[in-house]
């Protein structure tokens, strides 16, 4: 299958600053696909690109298969997309400013409005000026623009931020439901790493402007780490005691951390070791890595958490 989204060895450089570095990445019709950073890791420089708005210094980003550069002009009928603040024309009502973008888009069904409005939540708010509403309406109205059209391709730059809780569970359910339903392909940029992990297929991670991995979402349960917690009321005691059985054992907050792979599979073998050497355990759980720590766990390796 061809890659609707693609980037070939994309570079931008500020002086001695490289803000992407030799970034390759393909996403495919009707992924989710989460593009993983930490503020100024990269990110929103490599959308830019991606939607012509800059030039490379070198690399190419494709569309459909086509190259993107100052003539593309028919690319944009399909494709939507919001890049950091969603822009507005503050003194125009919310249905104005998406009258101004169905004019500009040439949609001829003037419903298409209605239909936006009541996906994104925001009829409510129809009659009420743009630059009254809270940073989460506003981020509603900025994905509206993006969606009005209906466009094959959706690429987003935090589309959930200033959102509440219940906003972002409707934004997901509802590219989900892009994606699935209608084969949109999705490209979105964020740091809520939990909230990509429940909406994206495939995710990439990228620091310092270099693409440190790409990763099949439902691949994450084989690389994220796992550990066995235990909280007795001795630890030193009982770490003592498991060390001298042959496990690797840490201290944390919580409790001691065992990662051996048949302290995780059998946790009733350490309850059993622990009764008898009388320090019965208080908790014992087999916990799991986090994509957030994960994520962080990657770009250390990859060059440290700092920006």
């Amino acid at each position: 299958m061809n890659a609707i989204i693609q980037t070939e060895g994309l570079t931008k450089h500020y002086g001695s600053h490289h803000a992407v570095d030799g970034i390759s990445l393909h996403v495919e019709q009707g992924e989710i696909y989460g593009f993983l950073g930490l503020n100024g890791a990269g990110k929103t420089t490599t959308i830019r690109m991606l939607l012509g708005m800059i030039r490379p210094d070198s690399g190419a980003s494709y569309l459909f298969g086509q190259r993107v550069d100052a003539g593309s002009h028919k690319l944009w009928a399909n494709v939507g997309y919001m890049v950091e603040t969603p822009y507005s024309y503050p003194e125009l009502t919310v249905r104005e400013n998406l009258e101004i973008i169905r004019r500009l888009r040439g949609i001829p069904e003037q419903d298409a409005i209605d239909s936006v409005m009541d996906k994104l939540q925001l009829t409510a708010y129809r009659d009420r000026k743009a630059g009254k509403l809270s940073l989460g309406n506003g981020q509603r109205l900025g994905l509206a623009k993006a969606m009005l059209h209906n466009p094959k391709v959706l690429i987003l730059d935090e589309p959930t931020n200033g959102l509440d809780p219940a906003g972002i569970v409707e934004v997901r359910q509802l590219l989900n439901e892009l994606a699935l339903t209608h084969g949109v392909t999705i490209f979105i940029s964020s740091h809520i790493l939990g909230e990509v992990a429940r909406l994206a297929t495939r995710i990439g991670i990228v620091h310092h402007g270099k693409l440190l991995q790409e990763t099949e979402v439902r691949e994450l349960q084989h690389v994220l780490q796992k550990h066995l917690l235990v909280q007795t009321r001795n630890p030193e005691a009982a770490r003592i005691k498991l060390v001298q059985h042959g496990y690797k054992v840490k201290f944390s907050e919580e409790g001691l951390r065992l990662s051996d792979d048949h302290a995780i599979a059998s946790p009733e073998q350490i309850s059993k070791l622990l009764v008898h050497a009388n320090m019965p355990p208080i908790q014992l759980s087999v916990e799991e890595e986090d994509l957030e720590a994960y994520f962080l766990r990657k770009i250390e390796t990859g060059g440290g958490a700092t920006e």
